[in-house]
């Protein structure tokens, strides 16, 4: 995509709009950083691709705990693409992150270190799951990644190699087309290989006309 993306302050400027309409609470743009309640903010990582479209938000809990991850947006000019990378972040990444505080459900899903459709031996929150895509099929991976868990699927490959004991993130991106697929999954905001060729070998759609994709993001809270 051709352009430039907007300042860093406006595009923070969105993100604090987005998580106030998001939380009800008030959350603004200082020092370089979209600040909400507490300890609690956003700020932009480096850049790692050079698209104008693409965001790496680091989401600050508080002085000792980020949580990492990158989104790219699409749309008709680099405005409209930041914005809904953003909108993608919050329904996914963010909805994960917002849940942890507030505990209820209203963002997120729960799953249980036991529960078959999570991950084994820990607590999971589950953000949305956001699709795109062209053609008539261009919602089908979202729909079977609605339809079939990927969790239970991706912690044999994950297990073993999480650095942290608690707040750990993971970020499945995957789609594509006729004669092209992506897999990508990503823990604490660095490309996993062994967790992306597991979602690799995984039977969602690859649709014959068009493209479709999706994006989904866990945190995994602790240990049980």
């Amino acid at each position: 995509m051709d352009g430039v993306r907007p300042a860093d302050e406006v595009v923070l400027g969105r993100v604090a709009e987005q998580l106030s309409a998001a939380t009800g609470q008030h959350w603004e743009v200082r020092d370089g950083l979209a600040e909400g309640p507490g300890t609690l903010a956003v700020r932009l990582g480096a850049d790692h691709t050079g698209s104008p479209a693409h965001l790496d938000l680091d989401f600050v809990l508080n002085l000792d705990t980020t949580i990492s991850d990158c989104v790219t947006g699409y749309g008709a000019t680099v405005e409209e693409a930041v914005d809904r990378a953003i909108q993608m972040w919050l329904g996914t990444t963010g909805g994960a992150l917002l849940e942890l505080l507030v505990q209820d459900g209203s963002h997120a899903a729960h799953f249980a270190p036991g529960d078959p459709d999570g991950f084994p031996g820990w607590h999971a929150i589950h953000g949305g799951i956001v699709g795109w895509g062209t053609g008539d099929e261009h919602d089908a991976v979202q729909r079977w990644a609605v339809q079939h868990v990927l969790l239970p699927h991706l912690a044999p490959a994950l297990k073993g190699t999480l650095e942290r004991e608690h707040l750990v993130g993971v970020k499945a991106f995957f789609g594509g087309g006729a004669g092209t697929q992506t897999a990508e999954v990503r823990v604490n905001g660095a490309c996993h290989e062994a967790g992306s060729r597991a979602l690799a070998q995984l039977d969602w759609p690859r649709p014959a006309g068009g493209v479709s994709y999706a994006r989904t993001f866990v945190l995994l809270v602790h240990q049980e």
